[in-house]
């Protein structure tokens, strides 16, 4: 999958050939992202990088955060706004270069970053990582979740990220406490994701078989799971 062929604002106002159900919108928080706060890893003014249609940011905000999200699609920001409204949820979204973050200088103790970093070519990985340091105060918390290698053939990534890219991009400011292979969930069920690539190719996929799915049927996909902290 050629990332610079995504149009995600296209996606966002449903245009794109897959339909409107996207992989990534549940229509709730990342369960892995839930795990986290259980865990108490958020605090103080939190950071939704690449937020999308803001369900964990709007997740995040019930916990009593305070939560900016921000994403570089203007479509996804405004249904975030919907959303976050309907709850009752008083949370800052706006549109943002995360390659940049202009106008957020210093002001984040916690990032979260669920599946944009292997959306980003490799330059961008490191204008991101430079931006999100300066975005936060020293002693800030990462979490970021990006598609690993052992994501099946077929499935349509962006970019899989290995564990070396991982430590030296982000490992540069940030000292990494942890990182580890853990499981990110999708939206769609094997034959819908299976469904999705067949539209979208025009063609039978390739692989897509021996998926491991969660007890409501959803697809998991491989993901590293990064803790790090800013220096």
């Amino acid at each position: 999958m050629d990332v610079q062929d995504v149009d995600f604002e296209e996606l966002y106002r449903g245009a794109a050939p897959m339909g409107r159900k996207m992989p990534w919108d549940l229509g709730a928080p990342q369960p892995a992202v839930v795990a986290l706060a259980d865990a108490g890893e958020f605090g103080g003014d939190v950071l939704d990088i690449g937020c999308g249609l803001g369900d964990n940011s709007a997740f995040l905000a019930s916990r009593g955060l305070r939560v900016t999200g921000l994403d570089g699609a203007p479509s996804a920001i405004e249904q975030a706004r919907a959303r976050a409204a309907e709850k009752g949820l008083d949370i800052e979204f706006a549109v943002a270069d995360a390659t940049k973050l202009t106008g957020y200088e210093g002001r984040f103790d916690t990032v979260l970053d669920s599946a944009l970093y292997h959306c980003l070519n490799e330059d961008e990985r490191r204008a991101y990582v430079a931006a999100l340091t300066r975005a936060t105060r020293p002693g800030a918390r990462l979490h970021l979740f990006a598609f690993s290698p052992a994501v099946p053939a077929g499935f349509p990534a962006p970019y899989l990220i290995s564990e070396a890219n991982l430590r030296e991009t982000v490992g540069e400011d940030w000292t990494i406490e942890r990182l580890e292979p853990t499981v990110y969930t999708t939206s769609m069920t094997p034959e819908e994701l299976r469904h999705s690539v067949r539209v979208v190719l025009g063609e039978e996929p390739a692989a897509l078989t021996g998926m491991d799915t969660d007890s409501d049927g959803r697809v998991l996909v491989p993901v590293w799971q990064l803790k790090a902290v800013r220096r």
